[in-house]
């Protein structure tokens, strides 16, 4: 049986646990089936980086790859986060691109390739994730490597006319066409992509060699089930009980973001301070409570965000705060999963704006963790790709604050009855497709093409 190659820009905290419902959840359990090694940068930098340094654990290798501070200042914090990012979540206007850091995030895929290449096998099947790494399977094939590659791209594909705005874009086109299979997370993106491609066919007809990629969606999820009995067992956590006793007999709303410009924070606290200026009634009634992990700091665009979001919390808070009442609480620390699904389930309401997101796993968290007999309510951007399969969320335009407000309040007010049919609806499609089912579908799909018709079943070739 073919081992399976993970490649991602960083390995999973071992001995740590698995954060449930993340990438790890799908990518180990994959690998303890088939066996196999990830490869990932360690996150330390090093002035002379050695060669990878491995763990094994069972049946999987993970390899730990040191680089340099300027290739840590090149590719990760110039191509990836300054570039790559803000044009894939549509702010063109914050790329800072220099050839330099090009040439860096070219380099540091040469020596994922590199470190790659002495650890495979003629059969096993490499599969790349995210942005950081799309020129990977480019430089592997370089060295001579003919296995299956595919790549999975986890944030959105932009439209053609805002990917023209990347500077040598020609190269990231060329790049993809060098993997078996692309999976993207909606239909949407893969259009972009393939729309991107066909624009450019005839320059890279002629200098991409054609391996016929497959490009298609496949939508990332949760581990649905396991997702739901954490927040069941939540409930009796010593400080879920303590916070369900703060709080009372107010309403919660919940949004649980990274300190990111593409989540709509800003936005997202007008739309809060709109409904307490509509709603008067809901003064000391209701109870925001934001948790944002700090990201990324030193990056102007994050820094700025950052500031904004604390000053706009502290406005709201001086305007409508009482002394026994703080309308929002802002939090800039993350939370064992364990204590979010548990928040989750105590929250009315569960708040996922984001301006543009490639999915945006934690609308599936909130859902899986609600209580079916008396579920809370998920407000969800339209520009999240988790829209597409959850229709019956209230589904809101981030960028009016009106809209969102208006939702909110419907959420606060909804019947049971309706809160529960929204709630089955949304679940029956968690549980139909939980993330071990996207890995399985994205993997059947990278096998050889005999290999893949050995295992389908009769009812697949209809």
């Amino acid at each position: 049986m073919s081992r399976l190659i993970v490649v991602s820009n960083r390995l999973p905290a071992l001995g740590k646990g698995v954060a449930a419902g993340g990438l790890a959840v799908a990518l180990e359990a994959a690998l303890k089936d088939k066996g196999g090694l990830w490869l990932g940068w360690s996150g330390k930098t090093a002035e002379e980086p050695g060669p990878p340094d491995v763990q094994e654990e069972g049946a999987v290798r993970y390899a730990a790859l040191d680089l340099t501070a300027a290739d840590v200042a090149g590719y990760y914090e110039g191509i990836s986060n300054s570039v790559l990012w803000p044009l894939c979540h549509y702010r063109a206007d914050l790329l800072e691109f220099n050839r330099a850091d090009m040439e860096s995030y070219l380099s540091v895929n040469r020596k994922f390739a590199e470190a790659l290449v002495p650890m495979l096998r003629p059969d096993d099947l490499i599969w790349v994730h995210d942005y950081h790494l799309i020129p990977l399977a480019a430089a592997l094939r370089e060295m001579g490597v003919k296995n299956r590659i595919g790549y999975f791209h986890h944030i959105p594909w932009p439209a053609q006319d805002l990917f023209r705005a990347l500077p040598r874009a020609a190269v990231f086109l060329s790049a993809i066409l060098a993997y078996d299979v692309v999976g993207l997370q909606t239909r949407a993106d893969a259009r972009n992509l393939r729309e991107a491609l066909d624009a450019t066919r005839h320059d890279l007809e002629a200098s991409t060699p054609p391996r016929g990629t497959r490009i298609g969606a496949y939508p990332i999820s949760i581990d649905t089930a396991a997702f739901a009995a954490r927040a069941k067992r939540a409930r009796d956590l010593p400080r879920i009980r303590e916070l369900h006793r703060r709080f009372g007999p107010r309403d919660m709303v919940i949004g649980v973001d990274r300190l990111d410009y593409s989540k709509g924070l800003p936005e997202r606290l007008r739309a809060i301070e709109q409904l307490l200026e509509n709603h008067s009634g809901l003064h000391d009634r209701v109870s925001f409570l934001q948790i944002t992990p700090a990201s990324r700091s030193g990056i102007e665009g994050y820094d700025r965000i950052q500031q904004e979001v604390a000053e706009r919390a502290g406005r709201l808070n001086a305007a409508y705060g009482t002394l026994d009442w703080v309308p929002v609480r802002y939090i800039n620390r993350a939370f064992s999963h364990s204590l979010l699904a548990g928040l989750y389930r105590l929250s009315k309401v569960g708040l996922v704006t984001p301006l543009r997101d490639g999915m945006n796993l934690v609308a599936k968290e909130y859902v899986a963790a609600q209580d079916p007999e008396d579920p809370g309510v998920l407000v969800l951007s339209q520009f999240a790709g988790a829209a597409a399969e959850m229709e019956a969320a209230l589904i809101v335009n981030p960028h009016d604050v009106e809209e969102v407000a208006g939702a909110m309040a419907r959420a606060l007010t909804m019947s049971v009855e309706e809160r529960r049919d929204r709630h089955s609806a949304i679940m029956r499609r968690l549980e139909a497709w939980p993330v071990a089912v996207w890995a399985k579908s994205f993997l059947s799909d990278l096998q050889p093409a005999r290999t893949r018709d050995a295992v389908r079943q009769p009812s697949d070739l209809g």
